[in-house]
């Protein structure tokens, strides 16, 4: 079994008060795996119930929203369930595919005699669903986002002494040089999880027979299978269909990704896009995969200022793959060998850059990026921390960070901001930043923020005589 890091998550969600949980995310990274491991270690009785192959149950959700009129029904389809106050954790898999189910949560959640965890693909798939006839209750139910494994987790997988994650992370929290021998081996590990990504089943491909083509086929087969799913919703009575249309908008956005990310500037572009349409209906296609969780974007901004939300050029982005492993399945033969031999510079740091927004999107950082109009500078992402715009560059090389270098250099136009590049280097430093290695990425942790508001002591608010 992976360990993965969404279960101390599960845990403390657990242990507070809570309302139901809704775990999202794209298909095929380990959901429905990973909230029946935790049922089997956390509870004593655990209700499974899969809301896609199992039609049937969607009869026990159709009336009145009575929990007990609701526990009937299951335990009519379900001959084995057993609901027992405080003990019990019932898993309502793929409830997209089951409305009413989603709506019955603020009833179970009102009960409060079992826990309830849902899990789903395609919740963040607007306009082609059943839709919600009797509504999702605000304020009765979480949710929360679980991504393919992070290079922390692929470390953690690999059986390595937690000693020397604990000695990594303190070099680069401190800004000092890793021991050459711990640093060549980090980044011969970096470079293996670029290759084979994050997918569970990729991952365990991986380290069963560490055969790279045995990788890229199961990846293929991954992406195939998520590819089979688009376009498909419920019509009025409850069967399967696909929105064709949308279906093919979609693949196609997908299919010209390697070729978007292998230009110069990566800014998407519709013209790219080889199906039928005008930008306004392909961007349907992109929606799509953006909501199911395969893709991200980052988005140009007009300076470099802080907040960067409201310097965002809504209309000017990047397109990137949740997955590194999943964009490298797509491009030739020879990047396998190139990669594990350091080369990142092939497609035009297409790769690069994508593990940078992978890594950064899995830290739940908004993916922002600055190009300037006459095209340089160019700045490959910016993020937000303690109020203030950070520049990140990325080389696939120990290149020089030409654009970041005269940013930095030329304050009075665009202001004084922290910068770090990433390369092919050990921890070090620079003029007005620091490098760090590409593993640095499997090290990123969001510091804890402070939100305390100090009350003002109202009894010490006297009217004047």
């Amino acid at each position: 079994m992976l360990k993965r890091k969404i279960l101390n998550e599960l845990i403390s969600w657990k242990n507070r008060p809570h309302h139901p949980l809704v775990v999202r995310g794209l298909r095929q990274i380990g959901k429905t795996y990973i909230v029946k491991q935790f049922g089997k270690e956390n509870y004593e009785y655990t209700i499974y119930l899969d809301l896609r192959s199992n039609v049937a149950l969607h009869k026990a959700f159709a009336g009145d929203f009575d929990v007990d009129q609701m526990i009937l029904k299951i335990s009519a389809v379900e001959k084995d369930a057993r609901f027992i106050p405080g003990k019990t954790l019932l898993i309502l898999d793929e409830i997209q595919d089951c409305a009413n189910a989603r709506s019955s949560l603020k009833y179970w959640d009102i009960d409060g005699r079992f826990d309830v965890i849902c899990t789903g693909s395609f919740l963040g798939v607007k306009g082609f669903r059943n839709p919600y006839v009797r509504g999702v209750s605000v304020g009765y139910e979480e949710q929360i986002t679980m991504y393919p494994l992070t290079f922390q987790e692929f470390l953690v997988n690999t059986g390595m002494d937690l000693k020397v994650f604990d000695y990594v992370q303190k070099s680069i929290d401190e800004k000092s040089m890793v021991d050459s021998t711990v640093h060549e081996s980090m980044r011969q590990l970096y470079l293996q999880y670029l290759l084979v990504g994050g997918m569970p089943e990729v991952v365990n491909t991986f380290f069963e027979t560490h055969d790279i083509n045995q990788v890229r086929e199961k990846q293929k087969q991954i992406l195939n299978s998520i590819k089979d799913d688009f376009g498909r919703y419920k019509d009025s009575e409850g069967k399967d269909k696909i929105n064709e249309v949308l279906k093919l908008r979609a693949e196609a956005c997908l299919n010209s990704l390697p070729a978007q990310l292998s230009k110069e500037y990566k800014k998407f572009q519709y013209s790219l896009v080889d199906v039928k349409g005008h930008s306004p209906e392909k961007a349907d296609g992109l929606q799509y995969l953006e909501d199911v969780g395969l893709v991200v974007r980052a988005y140009n901004t007009l300076q470099i200022s802080y907040p960067l939300e409201a310097e965002k050029i809504t209309t000017e982005f990047k397109v990137f793959f949740i997955d590194t492993g999943l964009l490298t399945s797509q491009l030739g033969d020879e990047v396998p060998a190139k990669i594990l031999n350091g080369d990142l510079g092939a497609y035009k740091g297409a790769i690069a850059e994508n593990m940078v927004a992978a890594a950064f999107a899995k830290e739940g950082r908004s993916l922002y990026y600055y190009h300037a109009p006459s095209g340089s500078p160019e700045l490959d992402f910016l993020y937000e921390e303690n109020g203030e715009a950070v520049i990140v560059e990325c080389k696939s090389t120990n290149n020089r960070a030409t654009s970041m270098k005269f940013v930095l250099a030329n304050q009075k136009k665009y202001g004084v901001h922290p910068a770090i590049k990433i390369a092919d280097a050990n921890v070090g430093g620079g003029e007005g930043f620091c490098t760090y290695p590409l593993y640095y990425l499997g090290f990123l942790h969001q510091k804890p923020k402070t939100n305390i508001i100090e009350m003002v002591d109202v009894k010490n608010i006297k009217v004047p005589e």
